[in-house]
C-alpha cells in the first residue's frame, strides 16, 4: 500500500487531521458511513476495550430506531458525514450549505445533542465547503492515517498493518462501519495499546 494513500495531511488550518498533543501518546478512532448493520458489534468491541470513538453518519441512514442512545451513553461522539454522501465539490455553496444544514437538523433532532464535527464525503472539499461548515458552526475533520478498509474486504490484516505501520501521536484514524473493519478492530486496538498509545476524542 503506497504511503501517500495511507498518510494524509492538510495544509488548511481549518481542517483537523490530528488532535492537540498531550503528555500521553494518543490517537482517535473515527468511523464513517453509518449507522450500519455492524454498528452494534463495533460498539461491543469498543466497550470491551474501553475505547472511545467518533462516528460520522449519513443523516439519510439515521432513524430513531438506530442505537444512537448507546453510542452517546458509552461516551462516543457523533458527527455528520453529510445527508447522502455526495461529493461536496460538485455542489454549489447553496447546495452544500443546504445539505449540511439538513443533516445536522436531522441528527440533532433525533439525538438532542449538538453536532460539532463534519467529515466531507470522500475527503473532498473546497473553499465553499469550508464556508458552509463555518456558517453552521461545524469543524471539518479529515484524518492523518487512512486504514484503506473500504478496499480490503478480504484482507483485514492489511487494515491493521496500514494503521500500525504509520502510527503517530495525535493521529486521527479513518475507519468505516464495515464487516472487515469489525474483524480487524480487536487486534488493531490491542496493537495500538501495546505501542503505548491511549485513545482520545476530537
Amino acid at each position: 500500500m503506497k504511503n501517500s494513500r495511507v498518510v494524509y495531511d492538510s495544509k488548511d488550518p481549518d481542517v483537523l487531521t490530528s488532535i492537540k498533543a498531550t503528555n500521553h501518546k494518543s490517537v482517535v478512532l473515527t468511523f464513517d458511513d453509518g449507522p450500519s448493520t455492524v454498528l452494534l458489534p463495533i460498539l461491543d468491541v469498543l466497550k470491551k476495550e474501553n475505547v472511545p470513538a467518533t462516528f460520522f453518519w449519513q443523516s439519510r441512514l439515521m432513524y430513531e430506531s438506530r442505537p444512537w442512545k448507546r453510542v452517546l451513553e458509552e461516551g462516543h461522539q457523533i458527527g455528520t458525514h453529510s445527508t447522502k454522501h455526495r461529493n461536496m465539490t460538485n455542489l454549489s455553496f447553496g447546495e452544500q450549505f443546504k445539505d449540511l444544514k439538513q443533516s445536522v437538523i436531522k441528527i440533532e433532532g433525533i439525538t438532542g445533542t449538538k453536532i460539532a464535527y463534519f467529515r466531507p464525503p470522500f475527503g473532498q472539499y473546497n473553499d465553499q465547503t469550508l464556508s458552509a461548515a463555518h456558517a453552521l458552526g461545524l469543524v471539518p475533520v479529515l484524518w492523518r492515517i487512512a486504514s484503506m478498509d473500504w478496499e480490503l474486504k478480504n484482507n483485514p490484516e492489511q487494515i491493521i498493518s496500514n494503521v500500525i505501520n504509520h502510527l503517530e501521536d495525535a493521529a486521527i484514524i479513518l475507519l468505516h462501519e464495515l464487516p472487515q473493519t469489525l474483524e480487524a478492530l480487536p487486534t488493531l486496538i490491542t496493537k495500538i495499546k501495546k505501542l503505548g498509545y491511549e485513545f482520545g476524542k476530537l
